[in-house]
């Protein structure tokens, strides 16, 4: 059996191609379905994402797997041929497989290293294919140490804390100038994407009030109601700076609407209050001279872009650390998946000299005549112990032997010096899944 991974992602193919691939969550568990029913795929996990679609399964043959997830991905989307989805995917098997899933789930293969958002995806996609009973022993043992990975990345580096987009990192300055958000007002200056994304954040840092003034009065209202905030006239915003502890300017202006004699009255009215100004208009929209003014401060879109750069080599820094941890992972399941090679042979073997032992211990008794119970258990046991002094070295050796690089030849040896013929399927068994706390019957590999 073979671990692969056939897919495309914001690297190899454009959001034209990637839209098109997309599998929406309400038509997962028939696509699922229909792509276990290939010959030779015995289990999958689709993940399907804005930035990736993604099969992850377990195949018999390399190049039929390939060959019939590929012809699953252009037959599930008829207006894509196959020749056209070709040059955009990418192909993986083995210890490249499951790096590339336990990448994806610690966040190194995303758009924005560190974003926490894929790994909920991947858990996702793992429970969809547990609900269709698609995966088996092999797929789940690994989906759970990528998920176990990720947590371990997100506990033990710092990948995920620093702002690497402009408008999470006025939150991030904001809370070093209010170590608590919690209770403070923010004014919405203009309504911009970049503000309202910033408002979002703002919002989920703890920020309770918000006001929101534009131009168009109608535009302030439909934004005021977003946030549950308060529209104020785009004439009376200066008077109302003085109740905002974060004023956030971003409008297409192209003069200052905000001067220093302004900010130094709210300063005033605020009885000294420190004040947050983010001027992300560009042409800028505060005056560089509210630096002067005492207890407020002002950042402009350079100084945040220069945040997030900093914040960006910080999270590269800890990606490095990230990447190590995969790999110690990887070389964890591969001594899993390698131990696995040799359990049916072990169990084979077993089973051969357990039947040689009784067909011939049936002929000794057989010639011996009518024996007492004693002297039967006699001649049962000291074949048992030849049997089994025969064969412990080849199982002792078979186990050791089988995660070094020459394991596989010692497998294949023992099959062939005791005639054990092709290695049967691993047996089924029943995993308790921790994420969930619930029993799945894993079917075999």
């Amino acid at each position: 059996m073979h671990i692969v991974v056939v897919g495309l992602s914001h690297k190899t193919a454009p959001v034209e191609i990637r839209e098109k691939l997309a599998v929406p969550e309400s038509r997962l568990g028939e696509a699922l379905t229909r792509l276990c029913a290939y010959q030779g795929i015995k289990e999958g996990i689709l993940l399907s994402t804005c930035n990736r679609v993604e099969v992850y399964a377990v195949v018999e043959d390399l190049e039929a797997g390939y060959s019939r997830i590929q012809e699953f991905l252009a037959d599930a989307h008829l207006s894509v041929a196959s020749e056209q989805l070709t040059p955009h995917l990418y192909w993986q098997t083995g210890d490249r497989a499951i790096t590339h899933l336990f990448r994806v789930a610690c966040s190194l293969d995303s758009m924005v290293v560190g974003e926490s958002q894929i790994l909920g995806q991947v858990k996702d996609a793992f429970e969809t294919a547990l609900t269709h009973k698609t995966t088996g022993l092999i797929l789940n043992k690994v989906v759970k140490k990528a998920i176990s990975v990720a947590k371990r990345v997100r506990t033990d580096t710092r990948i995920a804390e620093t702002a690497v987009s402009v408008s999470y990192a006025a939150v991030e300055l904001a809370k070093k100038i209010f170590s608590d958000l919690r209770d403070k007002t923010v004014l919405l200056v203009g309504a911009g994407e970049m503000a309202k994304l910033a408002a979002r954040h703002f919002m989920a840092a703890g920020v309770r009030h918000v006001l929101v003034t534009t131009r168009t009065p109608q535009h302030a209202v439909v934004l005021a109601d977003r946030f549950n905030g308060t529209a104020v006239p785009f004439e009376q915003f200066r008077e109302e700076m003085a109740t905002a502890d974060i004023v956030l300017v971003s409008t297409g202006a192209a003069h200052y609407l905000v001067g220093s004699d302004d900010v130094q009255r709210a300063v005033k009215q605020r009885m000294n209050r420190p004040m947050f100004l983010i001027d992300i208009s560009v042409p800028r929209n505060i005056d560089p001279a509210v630096r002067h003014v005492d207890n407020a401060f002002l950042f402009d879109i350079d100084d945040l872009k220069f945040r997030v750069e900093q914040n960006r080599g910080e999270r590269l820094q800890e990606a490095e650390r990230a990447e190590h941890m995969v790999i110690e992972e990887v070389a964890a399941v591969r001594q899993w998946l390698q131990s696995l090679e040799v359990t049916p042979t072990i169990v084979a073997l077993r089973g051969r000299v357990e039947d040689i032992k009784r067909a011939e211990v049936e002929k000794a008794l057989a010639r011996l005549g009518h024996l007492p119970p004693q002297e039967r258990a006699l001649v049962e046991a000291m074949a048992s112990s030849i049997v089994n002094k025969l064969i412990h070295n080849t199982m002792v050796t078979l186990k050791s032997e089988v995660t070094t690089a020459d394991g596989a030849a010692f497998v294949e040896a023992a099959r062939r010096f005791f005639n054990l013929g092709e290695a049967g399927p691993i047996r089924d068994e029943i995993e308790i899944d921790e994420s969930t706390t619930r029993t799945s019957v894993n079917k075999p590999g």
